[in-house]
């Protein structure tokens, strides 16, 4: 009887888990996108209201929003923060040069387990690529930059890029909605594959930089062409 019922809570907990990762991506692509202004009141039973859901998977969307900086509270609501599109492109370039330090040393200190996962998280963007898997594709590229954060078995490092990569979630989500850029996206992390296998860190590290800075520019042009 117990294990029913705890199997029955963890079906429910993964049910909230989902509507909540539904609810937060919708408003962090509508935040990244403009379509909600800075200063524009996040309200958790209007959410809930609009997105069909209860309060609880609402307060969890919020309070993610709220850590990586996309929300914040004044007085007693809860409101879109202000970021400038200066901020973001300063964080891209931040994360560019981060990163490019995690697949150097990646390359060098990543386990045969490490690299497999890696190859395999690739392997599974293709289809979503072919098939335009938006939602699916963000998971994987998450999945694959964080494969790389943790081959460098250097904790600060890991601590550090996990903690800006979640800042900048909802615009590395958003430059992918820019037309051909699931495909581009792919081949840049071929590209990474490639110098990753011949053992030639020097090299992973600048695509890696050029990686970030083509995100950059993609979600700046998408941007334009929302407007």
């Amino acid at each position: 009887m117990n294990a029913q019922s705890d199997r029955g809570d963890d079906v429910e907990d993964d049910r909230r888990t989902l509507l909540s990762d539904r609810v937060r991506n919708a408003l962090t692509d509508a935040i990244a996108s403009g379509e909600l202004e800075p200063g524009s009141p996040l309200d958790e039973q209007s959410l809930a209201d609009r997105h069909g859901v209860s309060r609880t998977p609402v307060r969890e969307a919020l309070r993610q929003l709220q850590s990586s900086g996309l929300a914040e509270t004044i007085g007693r609501r809860m409101v879109v923060a202000q970021v400038t599109t200066q901020r973001v492109m300063e964080m891209f370039e931040a994360m560019a040069e981060i990163e490019a330090v995690c697949v150097r040393l990646a390359t060098y200190r990543m386990t045969p387990l490490e690299r497999s996962q890696l190859l395999q998280i690739h392997d599974a963007t293709e289809a979503a690529a072919a098939s335009g898997d938006f939602d699916g594709y963000d998971g994987l590229n998450r999945d694959f930059h964080e494969t790389l954060y943790r081959a460098t078995h250097n904790g600060v490092l890991i601590e550090q890029a996990l903690a800006l990569r979640s800042r900048l979630a909802a615009f590395r989500r958003v430059q992918l909605r820019q037309q051909g850029r699931l495909d581009r996206s792919r081949t840049e992390h071929d590209d990474l594959i490639r110098a990753i296998n011949e053992g030639d860190g020097e090299t992973a590290a600048r695509r890696m930089r050029a990686h970030m800075l083509t995100a950059a520019r993609a979600l700046d042009s998408y941007l334009k062409e929302q407007k």
